[in-house]
């Protein structure tokens, strides 16, 4: 049976908009929101649990719920002004759902193979970079992305916005740059930092061999911590004026380069 909510008093409305608003909401429930049938669907796919879908019967009918899971959780049918609260994205697909977080500690992580292909990106802060970030290493289908420092929680709607749900088809893991320094050595996985210092060109590095390719910010670059440990470090040759770029289409860079020296498998 469906429930219906149409007031934006209802107490469940007002957890939801507080999930959607604040990480430390998030962190405490240890649950978020989803919003965009993709991103549902994603999620779905990447075995999160879901606890509560919502839809806008204008906008999405009950008949597409059975487009995301054969066995629906709790159903929740809102009205047009109790969706519009609870989305953030200006487009409107009608469907958001309530889901529970992953853990992502360093020591989770599981590879498929023996060769893996990490990236690593330390203290990304703007939540766009970090979901283009995502869908760089979704794309290339690297065995797993790690965070360093994190500036904000892997939740952030604007996280799972800009990533159009890859925040969900990766493999994640977050932990201090101490922390998965000594897990890439512990698992024998070379470590290519980007960065200016004692950098040789991207391109004369042999990713064929497990490897990590490490990025980060552009107002700051990597750490010395990371810098002191790299296997070598690496430099994209600039050609124009500045002697940076987006961190997105830096890691993009490194990741394909990796990519086809591996012949894309």
């Amino acid at each position: 049976m469906i429930k219906e909510i149409t007031s934006l008093q209802n107490p469940f409305i007002k957890q939801l908009v507080q999930l959607k608003d604040k990480s430390r909401e998030r962190k405490k429930s240890g649950t978020f929101l989803i919003e965009g049938e993709r991103e549902v669907s994603l999620a779905l796919k990447g075995n999160y649990e879901i606890e509560t879908i919502l839809f806008n019967p204008e906008l999405f009918s009950p008949e597409q719920l059975d487009d995301l899971t054969a066995k629906p959780p709790n159903l929740i049918e809102i009205s047009t002004e109790v969706y519009q609260k609870l989305a953030y994205r200006d487009t409107t697909e009608g469907v958001l759902a309530v889901a529970k977080s992953k853990n992502h500690t360093i020591t989770d992580l599981v590879f498929d193979t023996d060769n893996p292909l990490i990236l690593v990106a330390e203290a990304p802060e703007k939540p766009g970079n970090i979901g283009a970030i995502l869908r760089t290493a979704d794309a290339a289908n690297v065995d797993a992305v790690i965070i360093a420092n994190p500036k904000t929680d892997l939740y952030n709607p604007n996280i799972i916005r800009s990533s159009v749900g890859c925040v969900f088809t990766n493999q994640i893991a977050t932990g201090s740059t101490s922390e998965i320094i000594a897990f890439l050595k512990s698992e024998n996985i070379n470590i290519y930092c980007a960065a200016l210092q004692a950098s040789t060109e991207y391109i004369t590095q042999d990713y064929t061999k497990p490897s990590a390719i490490v990025v980060g910010t552009e107002a700051t670059g990597l750490s010395d911590e990371w810098l002191e440990n790299a296997t070598q470090n690496i430099i994209i040759p600039m050609q124009g004026e500045i002697d940076s770029m987006n961190v997105s289409v830096a890691a993009g860079i490194l990741i394909f380069e990796a990519k086809r020296q591996r012949n894309f498998t």
